[in-house]
């Protein structure tokens, strides 16, 4: 006979599978994961901006209404947004002021969408405390706040001044030759 200890088995219990086991604990612990965000989701969603303000997140704006060498203020996300058709002579300026020392280095292109150099639209606060500058001060031909004294060249770009950035360029696209979408 062979020696085997009184009471052990050479088989496994019935309901002892280690693999058995861990499928069992995982499903459980997939269940219990999905039964929380079920119930989590809800007040994760409710987070999400509202219709009407997402509508309020993006514009268009009819740019046969600023002639050359104009500019319009119009309002987007509750505050001042420039867009301004640039002359030859403004967009010269600032392609040639591209290597120029700078707080916030950019280049013109970089500013402007391709083929359309015309137009900047940006920002319309002053990025040192959120004044509205104002365009055609100062010694760069660009905009000038006067609370602190930040200058901003026909880029938008911080040349003097307590401001730390250029005027902020939001996200926008051509729709049209004479439509914008801006958001």
């Amino acid at each position: 006979m062979a020696d085997t200890a009184v009471g052990a088995t050479t088989e496994p219990e019935h309901g002892s599978d280690p693999s058995r086991r861990d499928f069992i604990h995982i499903a459980a612990i997939a269940a219990a994961a999905g039964g929380a965000a079920t119930l989590v989701w809800p007040f994760i969603d409710q987070m999400n901006p509202s219709a009407d303000t997402r509508a309020l997140a993006s514009t268009e704006f009819d740019l046969t209404k600023v002639a050359e060498g104009q500019q319009v203020t119009i309002k987007w996300r509750g505050k001042p947004l420039f867009v301004r058709n640039r002359t030859k002579a403004e967009i010269a300026k600032a392609v040639a002021d591209d290597s120029a020392a700078m707080k916030d280095p950019a280049t013109d292109a970089s500013r402007v969408k391709p083929g359309k150099a015309q137009w900047l639209i940006v920002g319309g606060n002053c990025t040192h405390l959120g004044c509205v500058p104002t365009f055609g001060g100062g010694e760069y031909g660009g905009w000038f706040c006067p609370c602190h004294g930040s200058v901003y060249d026909t880029s938008g770009r911080i040349r003097k001044g307590p401001a730390p950035t250029n005027l902020v360029v939001p996200e926008y696209a051509f729709l049209t030759d004479t439509k914008v979408k801006i958001g």
